[in-house]
């Protein structure tokens, strides 16, 4: 459930920090306060689009946070793992808007894509208002409302994996058909180059050192007569070595008179030792040196038969049994496939039986349940102030073969006056009307799965008296199951919340400003009685307050 929502420098909002109980929330303030305010912030911190101009007059930037406590939402808990964004039973949703137009989302101080926060947010809060883009207008949260109404997710979800294997499966058997053609030119290329590579007898220590097995060999007289010279410098009477030994001596002498030169001594000590070693490996590297025209000729052609190899395969000499072994997997694979084309035709038959006999109980338990889903909604629909409107659950079917999701779409229709037509739900033109159906579904499934929160703008518009008073009722009753926000207009629902906050506006020096407060017990009456009789709060109007709030705990 939301917890807390923070505001900074949006629109009329210099600053707001708000706390959120569970059940049932009430928004109230006059016409023009800001209400919207609330609607906005939430909507940036869920991913909605952003706009600059929300930015406050002279502020760099608008900063929204909203904390979420998701204990006990596995569906949310599971999202933000894939993502590795989980926080120990925390969601802190944040979002920045420059005033350049720049926008960066967070979740759990993780700087995420846009798309990312939009995902968490359709996991947290469903706003029932005056907008198209509500979850509840989508094909897909229809088709899932019906089927967790049904208790049927996990039946849509195999056959879901039905249809997934045997589209994997028709489009090897497309691919086996459409280019066996190609795949023999492929087959054919492939054994000549694996023929060519098995002719070369490649050896892998030979790949690593003949490039420079093959200079050296090619320069041997070079090396020999550089080596000799360095060698004979080295061990003649006069040479280095000799000189460093009679040094090495003269100074172990005036050791035994200061012992302070020992440092000294031992390192040139083992600057002697190091050019005896030196001498050493000259003499052997010397004795491994050969020149031989022939060998330096067979070497060359054997680089120049592996150069061939590897720019034909543009590789490097030292990866061309690497590119060998690629090249008899890819064959193999080859040599397998035609093999398997009869197999696969076999499986996508069987699948196609699987799925027809799966989608045909989904089919027989949605009709039964949109049926009943449809009755019940029109009766609370009856009961919250729309007589003569009804709602049914359309299940127009698919062209024959295997879909995702089953052989029939879930549309939900909407009667809005008997005798007009039925028509699809998003086309609802009242807001009003809108939230109210978006109440009556989301009280007849309050028992089945939904977002922890949700939130309802003026599900009052164009009612009052006993109807209001029945919305309210409703509004509490779900707010057993889910954490309910409401914006409301009228007394009789706002006297049903558990929390109560009011929307002020104000003008000051630096413009308007808007803020949030929650509401004690008394000033809680003081508001209603405010919506019940305007501005002057009379003790009549104070008393049928006080009388409301009590008969609505």
């Amino acid at each position: 459930m939301l917890s807390q929502l923070s505001v900074k420098n949006l629109a009329v909002v210099e600053k707001l920090d708000l706390s959120f109980e569970a059940g049932m929330s009430t928004v109230t303030g006059e016409t023009g306060a800001g209400k919207s305010i609330l609607l906005q912030a939430l909507n940036l911190a869920l991913g909605h689009r952003s706009d600059f101009t929300l930015v406050r007059h002279g502020q760099n930037r608008a900063e929204v946070s909203a904390a979420f406590d998701v204990h006990n939402q596995e569906k949310i808990q599971a999202y933000l793992q894939t993502h590795s964004l989980e926080e120990d039973g925390e969601c802190i949703l944040r979002r920045i808007i420059s005033n350049d137009g720049r926008s960066k989302a967070f979740v759990n101080g993780i700087n995420v894509p846009l798309s990312v926060l939009r995902g968490v947010g359709e996991l947290l809060i469903d706003m029932h208002g005056q907008n198209e883009h509500q979850l509840l207008l989508r094909a897909e949260q229809q088709r899932d409302l019906l089927d967790t109404y049904a208790q049927h997710t996990t039946t849509c979800d195999a056959l879901n994996a039905i249809v997934t294997q045997y589209n994997a499966i028709s489009r090897q058997i497309d691919e086996l058909s459409n280019n066996q053609d190609l795949k023999q030119q492929q087959q054919e290329l492939l054994q000549h180059q694996l023929q060519e590579l098995d002719n070369a007898t490649l050896v892998q220590e030979e790949l690593d050192t003949i490039e420079s097995d093959f200079k050296t060999s090619a320069n041997a007289v070079s090396l020999i007569e550089k080596t000799s010279n360095i060698l004979g410098q080295l061990e003649q009477e006069s040479g280095a070595n000799a000189q460093l030994l009679n040094l090495t001596h003269a100074l172990n002498q005036a050791l035994e008179i200061d012992e302070k030169l020992t440092p000294i001594a031992q390192m040139l000590s083992s600057a002697q030792v190091q050019t005896q070693e030196t001498i050493y490996e000259l003499t052997n590297y010397l004795n491994s040196l050969s020149f031989d025209e022939q060998s330096t000729t067979e070497l060359e052609a054997r680089l120049g038969e592996l150069h061939d190899l590897a720019r034909k395969h543009t590789c490097q000499i030292t990866a061309l049994i690497t590119t060998k072994d690629t090249i008899s997997t890819a064959l193999d694979a080859i040599d397998g496939a035609g093999t398997s084309l009869h197999g696969l035709q076999q499986q996508k038959e069987l699948l196609a039986q699987k799925y027809h006999k799966q989608a045909k109980v989904l089919s027989k338990v949605r009709l039964e349940k949109a049926n009943l889903l449809s009755n019940l909604v029109t009766e609370a629909m009856q009961v919250l102030g729309m007589p003569g409107s009804g709602f049914k659950v359309d299940l127009p079917k698919k062209a024959l073969g295997v879909h995702f999701n089953g052989n029939e779409s879930v549309d939900f229709l909407v009667q809005t006056n008997m005798g007009s037509d039925f028509k699809a739900l998003k086309k609802v033109a009242s807001g009003g009307e809108l939230s109210r159906i978006s109440l009556a579904i989301s009280v007849v499934s309050s028992d089945n799965e939904y977002t922890p929160t949700l939130i309802f703008d003026e599900v009052d518009v164009g009612i009052s008296g006993a109807v209001a008073e029945i919305v309210g009722k409703k509004l509490k009753q779900l707010s057993q199951h889910y954490q309910i926000i409401c914006i409301t207009h009228l007394a009789q629902v706002a006297a049903f919340g558990h929390q109560h906050l009011r929307v002020q506006k104000a003008q000051e020096e630096e413009g308007a400003q808007t803020t949030v407060k929650q509401l004690s017990d008394d000033q809680r009456v003081d508001e209603i009685a405010r919506i019940l009789g305007g501005s002057t709060i009379t003790d009549k109007a104070r008393i049928a307050a006080e009388e409301m709030i009590k008969l609505s705990s």
